[in-house]
């Protein structure tokens, strides 16, 4: 059966590191690196400490309140109620996923037609990348993990050996000269913290699957750490290595600074070597984030806030629905040609605001969890008691604030971000009166979100209330 399939420390590291390393994170290192050289090392390394705490509150929750299907879903609803969890996973999850996968795929069709001469439409390798993975996923979860492993795996040692070779200075093309550090003072790494969160969201996907992890109140927490400070080792290098070999100009300009970088070190050899990490970032990105996503719906599902054939599987075990409507939707933005502008790339951004709310939001979850059960027991707690999590919280906050540099697209984002609020918040009411029938902002007891996991729980509750 599906669940009796085990993955080990190794599937969690990468799927934490799947999601991470995504071609628009490269992107986003590049832009980092050309703004402030090796002064980003200061804003990168800010950044992730801040989600390895948020990973550690995460960590707890699972602890808690172990074996759900959606996790982070769950965990809201017990700590915040229905109308805070619906805002924060639709918002921070299911539709951040839907736009980020598209340009995932978008940028990988846009990488290979600017090497080769395929003949082929961007978008239709793009959808045929989808496709392969849509495939995979409804394999079930062993499949996922085969795949999973092997790509991660392989992109992380590119980008490290890449890394590597051009901060020790041993690439074939020539170094610039130019400073290796552009940030005049502290405060100026500050200005990027909204950009760098974005090089290390991700690491809680592994949440979702860890019903199928051995040894889960270890593995887990170690998984998210360790998949965050690999990741945090790697861009490292990549940074050092960019601010040796890559004008800062041309950098900041470049739609594929990855591509830019491989092709300064190794000329040739390089691109063609970086349209493999390209094409390894969008296999492991949207391969790991449909995955989840698929654990999400259901565990939403579970929890009476979205339809309930979001828990439907398939012979081997995986949740087809929620894989099958995310891998539409990206095929269908992508057939659209919508992926390709420069309006949807921003609008990443705009999906990123509400991922880092939904990172508060779980950071709150352990602040509440210990005032309302501090004697409950957990296999894993965070050090110094609510410290931590508040402390990340005020940093994701901060992050938030510096979601841009720029002042008025900042306020842009912010406007929009509010748009999508309000009307979340609509869909929230709605649902919460129609379907859920509870209080907004009453939380349900925790054996009570704990027992939505059985599948007899919808059935009985229907019947009990005579639907």
């Amino acid at each position: 059966m599906f669940m009796e399939k085990k993955l080990g420390l190794p599937s969690a590291i990468a799927t934490g590191v799947g999601l991470i390393v995504a071609t628009s994170c490269l992107m986003s290192l590049g832009q980092g690196t050309a703004a402030l050289g090796t002064g980003f090392i200061i804003t990168m390394i800010l950044a992730c400490a801040i989600n390895i705490l948020t990973a550690l509150s995460m960590a707890e929750l699972n602890a808690l309140m172990p074996n759900l299907t959606g996790g982070l879903a769950q965990y809201t609803l017990a700590g915040m109620g229905p109308f805070v969890t619906i805002l924060t996973m639709v918002g921070g999850y299911l539709v951040c996923q839907v736009i980020a996968g598209s340009v995932e795929c978008a940028m990988f069709g846009n990488a290979i037609n600017s090497v080769f001469d395929t003949g082929i439409p961007s978008n239709v390798l793009s959808i045929a990348m989808i496709a392969i993975l849509i495939f995979a996923n409804l394999h079930g979860v062993d499949l996922f993990a085969k795949i999973q492993n092997i790509v991660a795996y392989v992109l992380i040692g590119s980008l490290m050996i890449m890394g590597l070779i051009g901060s020790l200075g041993l690439g074939t093309g020539e170094p610039v000269a130019q400073p290796m550090n552009l940030a005049g003072s502290f405060p100026d790494t500050l200005g990027l913290l909204g950009l760098a969160f974005f090089l290390f969201i991700g690491c809680e996907f592994v949440i979702p699957i860890s019903k199928s992890i051995k040894n889960e109140r270890r593995n887990v927490p170690l998984g998210m750490v360790l998949s965050l400070v690999i990741i945090l080792i790697m861009q490292i290098f990549l940074v050092i290595g960019m601010s040796r070999y890559t004008d800062y100009g041309t950098l900041a300009e470049s739609a594929s600074p990855h591509i830019l970088y491989g092709t300064s070190i190794l000329g040739t050899v390089g691109s063609y070597w970086m349209i493999l990490v390209s094409a390894l970032a969008v296999v492991s990105t949207v391969n790991s984030a449909m995955s989840s996503f698929s654990f999400m719906c259901a565990g939403m599902a579970k929890i009476n806030l979205l339809p309930s054939f979001f828990l439907k599987k398939n012979k081997k075990g995986a949740y087809y629905i929620g894989i099958l409507s995310i891998g539409l939707i990206e095929i269908l933005v992508n057939a659209t040609g919508m992926s390709t502008s420069n309006s949807l790339i921003f609008m990443i951004n705009v999906a990123i605001v509400f991922w880092m709310v939904s990172y508060v939001i779980s950071n709150l979850n352990v602040v509440i969890f210990r005032i309302k059960m501090p004697k409950t027991p957990r296999t894993f707690k965070v050090p110094l008691g609510p410290v931590l999590p508040i402390i990340a919280a005020v940093g994701t906050l901060f992050m938030i604030w510096n979601i841009d540099p720029n002042p008025a697209t900042r306020n842009l984002i912010f406007m929009i971000d509010g748009i999508i609020f309000v009307v979340l918040a609509v869909y929230a009411v709605i649902w919460c009166k129609v379907r859920v029938k509870r209080p907004l902002f009453h939380a349900i007891p925790m054996h009570e979100v704990m027992a939505m996991e059985n599948e007899m729980y919808l059935v009985a509750h229907k019947s009990k209330k005579g639907e």
